[in-house]
């Protein structure tokens, strides 16, 4: 299917969805009791399409929710969940554009459901507004991604998503799933000022969060949350590595959703990077020649992204044995992948040609390893740590001639 058919196709899941609003809101009157993101079948009914979602069996779990969309067309939670499929379809390597409208399409159909039972539906007010919460909420994540850059959207969006999180926030003792937003408000609404100043001056209009709390927010939600706690999961692993210099939860967290999820290419890359970090190197040489197999063998999801970093670990961890043809071999494979990617301005491209300019200068190639510096010199910036270690290895080489 072309572009322009396939975005036709979404303007007319748009318009369909308008011309039945009518019959939703009757959908609505005929069952005001379930409570669905509370409701212990449905969750019983969901826990299978999550797992799937989340071990990359997208088939099977959309295939549940599009059978929850036919029960409760009435009600968000299945066009979220559907929009949450393609979100985890771009995760992997978000320089690929191709899910970005249909995850919209989804998350705008979440809206327009959520909305009705928003203005319509008092006894739903409280859920609909953790359903319009999240879906501007991913909506902005998208936005502002460093591949998309759109930080106008991201933030009309992330506004509106923090109108109906202050909402959420007077009910959320109603269920551990409304604590997740205010959970990521908590702490980032104080990291973002601290770690970016400029942007306080934005920010200062907004309620002062409380880091901590955010923290026992997040542990919270992963502990006892059904449709959020993974999500909950994975940012507190990231916080945890990135920001808070908390390694041992951050490795219990990324092993326990590699093995929960083995075929998730996300986690099993952060479960990869956690593995090198803390110097683990017989499980890292399993787990990165695993990697590099799923991708030759195209599993779902495996791709130049997980290539890359899984190829510069074991080209680390066999330079580090002196294995040098064979750490050779994964520093080359390191720079195709991140070609493939365009992420030829990456630590982990300048720094796999600045080790195969090493290995160069090791094995008696001081003209190929001369080329390698030289090439990272070329594309990167004087005030980068890489620029700085090849202009020296060079000036060391052309002393030495």
């Amino acid at each position: 299917m072309n572009c322009r058919a396939e975005s036709r196709n979404f303007f007319i899941l748009s318009l369909f969805l308008v011309f039945i609003s009518g019959s939703v809101i009757a959908q609505v009157k005929k069952d005001t009791t379930i409570i669905l993101i509370t409701d212990i079948t449905v969750q019983i009914e969901a826990t299978q399409a999550l797992n799937d979602l989340y071990n990359f069996k997208f088939e099977k779990a959309e295939q549940q929710f599009r059978w929850f969309k036919q029960k409760y067309a009435w009600h968000p939670l299945p066009y979220f969940l559907l929009g949450l499929s393609e979100w985890w379809k771009i995760l992997p390597n978000p320089k690929n554009t191709s899910h970005d409208d249909r995850f919209m399409a989804y998350m705008d159909s979440t809206i327009m459901v959520a909305e009705n039972l928003h203005k319509n539906f008092p006894e739903y007010k409280i859920e609909a507004a953790f359903f319009l919460s999240a879906a501007y909420g991913f909506k902005g994540r998208l936005y502002a991604d460093e591949e998309r850059k759109n930080w106008g959207k991201a933030a009309s969006v992330g506004r509106t998503a923090l109108n109906y999180l202050e909402e959420c926030k007077e009910k959320n003792y109603l269920s551990p799933e409304l604590l997740f937003g205010d959970a990521l408000y908590n702490y980032f609404s104080v990291w973002v000022p601290d770690n970016y100043p400029i942007l306080k001056p934005v920010l200062w209009l907004f309620p002062k969060g409380d880091k901590q709390l955010g923290l026992k927010q997040l542990k919270e939600v992963s502990y006892n949350a059904f449709y959020t706690r993974t999500e909950a999961m994975v940012w507190l692993m990231r916080i945890s590595n990135s920001y808070e210099n908390n390694q041992p939860q951050a490795f219990q967290l990324a092993e326990y959703l590699h093995q929960t999820y083995p075929d998730n290419p996300y986690f099993h890359r952060y479960y990869a990077r956690m593995l090198y970090s803390r110097g683990m190197n017989t499980e890292l040489d399993k787990e990165g020649k695993d990697i590099l197999a799923r991708i030759d063998s195209a599993q779902v999801g495996y791709e130049a992204t997980s290539g890359r970093y899984a190829a510069f670990y074991l080209g680390q961890l066999y330079e580090g044995r002196r294995k040098l043809d064979e750490a050779k071999k994964y520093y080359l494979l390191a720079v195709k992948y991140a070609e493939e990617i365009g992420a030829t301005e990456s630590g982990y491209y300048l720094f796999s040609l600045i080790a195969l300019g090493e290995i160069s200068e090791q094995q008696g190639d001081k003209a190929t390893a001369k080329n390698y510096f030289k090439e990272v010199k070329r594309i990167s910036g004087r005030k980068d740590e890489a620029y700085k270690d090849a202009k020296r290895r060079l000036n060391k080489l052309e002393k030495g001639d």
